[in-house]
């Protein structure tokens, strides 16, 4: 472990995002060449948009599980992974209020193991029935000499449907309205190169018993990315949700502004839930300060809303009482930009 004296942060970690917005930048001028009519470039942040006529709306997304990987090589435990592939996918295009219909995967190996692989899918298939989902195909991948022993590459997409005007993108956000938090379930599926960089992935110290954890530290970060599409399509049948943003890569500050306007910024009330034991010790073994905590993990939330605030109170009890997922009220929006940790 690193010592906690030392501030370790993302880049530290090998993780340039300035490289990743440098990218994406130049990506434009190739992928925007690509688009006719039918692709709603405005409409969405978190998932692709596409117009198949009768006011249908595809919404798409694609992921992988990145390093998080790495544990599960270690701990050659590979019946979970695939839940993480499925969540990161479907829970971007929920966000925009997409049903999610299909699902394919792809898994590449240097040796094929069949046994590992059908446990790789017996995750993605978990994934699936909790999305509501079908896994119709996907593609498996042998590449001797490529990828050391024992290790493999896992991602996948989703394409969900939405009607148009139905379409959920933030547009309507204002000034007064509140940001109500679902709990995430852990680190979920981003930060495991900062994470890797604190814990490093060792038999010895991923089957170490953490007490303030209460079980060992690898069955801490495989626990599988949680899966919001059903408490997501069950809120916006019964409630106007004018925004959602999913937390992955980039923490807080990176995912709650791709839902707001112009002109506003969320302010989030850092005291309005408690933060999970996990996150604790990443801070403090990290030497994190709290504005690169919550620019690189979920900090304890996964998914965030925005909602009216006259409707705030009742949403939240609604999502505690009657879902499966945990709500706090988290903040609410303000005149300015960005995230304000406060």
């Amino acid at each position: 472990m690193e010592q906690k004296n030392k501030k370790i942060t993302y880049k530290d970690a090998g993780v340039d995002v300035h490289a990743g917005y440098e990218a994406v930048r130049l990506m434009k001028e190739h992928t925007k060449k690509t688009f006719n009519a039918q692709v709603l470039t405005d409409l969405g942040s978190f998932g692709g948009m596409f117009e198949i006529g009768n006011g249908d709306v595809l919404v798409s997304g694609t992921d992988g599980v990145g390093t998080k990987l790495k544990a599960a090589f270690v701990m050659d435990k590979h019946d979970t992974i695939g839940i993480d592939c499925v969540a990161m996918c479907v829970n971007d295009i929920v966000c925009h209020g997409a049903k999610p219909l299909f699902f394919l995967d792809y898994i590449a190996t240097g040796k094929l193991r069949p046994h590992v692989v059908a446990d790789i899918v017996k995750g993605v298939a978990n994934g699936c029935i909790q999305s509501g989902s079908a896994l119709i195909g996907g593609e498996t991948a042998e590449m001797p000499d490529f990828y050391q022993a024992g290790e493999y590459d896992l991602a996948g997409f989703a394409v969900g449907i939405v009607k148009k005007e139905q379409v959920i993108n933030g547009s309507g956000i204002q000034e007064g309205d509140v940001l109500i938090g679902l709990r995430s379930s852990g680190i979920h599926s981003n930060g495991f190169s900062l994470v890797r960089k604190v814990y490093p992935m060792k038999r010895e110290m991923l089957s170490h018993e953490v007490f303030s954890l209460g079980k060992t530290l690898g069955e801490e970060l495989l626990t599988p990315t949680r899966i919001y599409v059903k408490t997501i399509l069950e809120l916006i049948e019964k409630y106007t949700i004018k925004g959602i943003a999913h937390i992955t890569g980039g923490g807080f500050i990176e995912n709650i502004p791709r839902m707001i306007p112009a002109g506003l910024a969320a302010k989030v009330d850092l005291a309005s839930y408690e933060l999970p034991e996990i996150f604790r010790m990443l801070v403090a073994d990290a030497g994190l300060e709290k504005e690169d905590a919550y620019n690189t993990f979920n900090m304890g939330i996964g998914m965030v809303l925005a909602v009216s605030k006259e409707k705030a109170g009742e949403i939240a009890a609604y999502i505690n009482e009657k879902t499966e997922d945990t709500a706090c009220i988290l903040g609410e929006i303000v005149k300015g930009e960005g995230v304000i940790l406060a």
